[in-house]
């Protein structure tokens, strides 16, 4: 048995959640969203709009590996739909910069010419002071997945800690040369 699957979901007054089919609608103060589940596998229960819960109509090892996924799926869609996501990354590096010009991000990030990344939709970015990136949305995947890329550009190196890292992350420090 799933021990996250058991577990029933509770929808804030806010949200709006109804099942059409084998997709499941959700509006918030954020934004929609729209999730598609497999109802021949699934029943999916709301209670008068307050609770979800989901059961595997046969219990296999198939339906109990996917069971927890799925709760955490809608979990996290309502969750975004209500509060949102976000991240922040930070610039580290002498002439490291960030600025936000229309509908996409420009980094200055020690090479010769200039990172341009278009933002997708349902994503927000803010530049806070001009090393300070925050990534903020309502669905959980696209905020990891917009970070992940940003940091790509210039991963942080273990000398001198130069790069594109998460705040708080921790990056392991080596020594330089000795003579």
């Amino acid at each position: 048995m799933s021990k996250i699957g058991k577990i029933n979901i509770s929808v804030p007054d806010k949200v709006k959640v109804s099942l059409d089919g084998n997709i499941l609608k959700m509006e918030g103060p954020l934004g929609k969203n729209n999730l598609s589940l497999d109802t021949n596998v699934f029943d999916l229960n709301i209670n008068n709009g307050k609770e979800v819960s989901i059961k595997p109509k046969v219990i296999n090892q198939n339906t109990k590996r996917i069971w927890g996924l799925n709760r955490s799926l809608i979990n996290n869609a309502i969750k975004g739909l209500n509060e949102g996501y976000s991240k922040t990354l930070e610039l580290t590096g002498v002439g490291f910069r960030a600025a936000v010009k229309g509908t996409s991000l420009n980094l200055q990030i020690g090479f010769s010419h200039d990172v341009n990344y278009n933002i997708p939709e349902g994503i927000k970015i803010t530049v806070e002071k001009q090393t300070i990136i925050k990534i903020s949305g309502s669905d959980k995947q696209l905020v990891g997945s917009v970070a992940a890329k940003i940091k790509s550009f210039k991963k942080t190196e273990p000398y001198k800690g130069k790069g594109i890292k998460e705040q708080g992350q921790y990056i392991l420090r080596k020594e330089g040369k000795k003579k």
